[in-house]
């Protein structure tokens, strides 16, 4: 396999629409492997490099959401979710966990490579993100203002970073906690709300105009970048 081409994973159980998504993927430029069985995913992932998931959520002898979340407890890799028209709600839950993208079945397969292209060089974006004079720094989970260093727990990091990066989208006190706690350890209601205390406190008291990090009632929080 080239080095250079991006991997893209197909978890299709209908093996004839895989093989011919999987055709086009490699005629983009991609290399492009797939599976047919949910069981198989999870394993397959962790033992082998993938830039992307094209997941299916109805597979045999495992539910695509389930080895969504599984994937998300231990890897960040981008995930378009192919559905039904009918299945709503698994779409929207899929969303909310933090899927990248959504296909309905049937689908175009120029429209996915097209897709394909777009999530991954969103992906490729520096990960030192800037805004103002806030900056964001993931890999090595540091914070700066004005070059000031802006200490916070792992916790306050990955709420920052989240909202940071996808400033203006509103998430929820539950999606912020599926997002920090990924073991879905049992955590008080209230705990997010904590995190956003402390987390607001420490940017005011670098900035005491850094308000950035707003909440909207009764939905969850964003970042204002505005």
């Amino acid at each position: 396999m080239d080095e250079k081409k991006k991997s893209i994973l197909v978890v299709e159980d209908e093996p004839t629409l895989a093989a011919i998504l999987c055709e086009y993927l490699e005629h983009a430029g991609y290399h492009a492997s797939q599976l047919n069985d949910g069981s198989l995913v999870v394993d397959f992932v962790k033992e082998n490099h993938t830039d992307m998931i094209i997941l299916d959520l109805m597979l045999p002898n495992r539910n695509g959401l389930d080895i969504f979340r599984d994937i998300r407890s231990f890897s960040e890799v981008p995930v378009i979710m192919a559905t039904a028209k009918i299945e709503e709600i698994d779409r929207l839950i899929g969303l909310e966990l933090g899927a990248d993208d959504y296909i309905c079945k049937p689908y175009s397969t120029r429209e996915v490579v097209v897709r394909v292209k777009n999530i991954l060089r969103r992906s490729e974006a520096p990960a030192i993100k800037t805004q103002g004079t806030l900056q964001v720094d993931e890999p090595s989970m540091t914070v700066r203002y004005h070059q000031q260093k802006v200490t916070l727990t792992p916790a306050e990091f990955k709420i920052l970073a989240l909202l940071f990066k996808n400033a203006g989208r509103i998430y929820s006190r539950d999606q912020l906690m599926d997002h920090i706690y990924s073991d879905h350890r049992v955590v008080a209601d209230r705990t997010i709300d904590s995190h956003i205390k402390n987390l607001r406190r420490k940017l005011e008291e670098i900035e005491p105009e850094l308000d950035c990090i707003k909440s909207v009632y009764g939905v969850g929080y964003k970042f204002d970048d505005q």
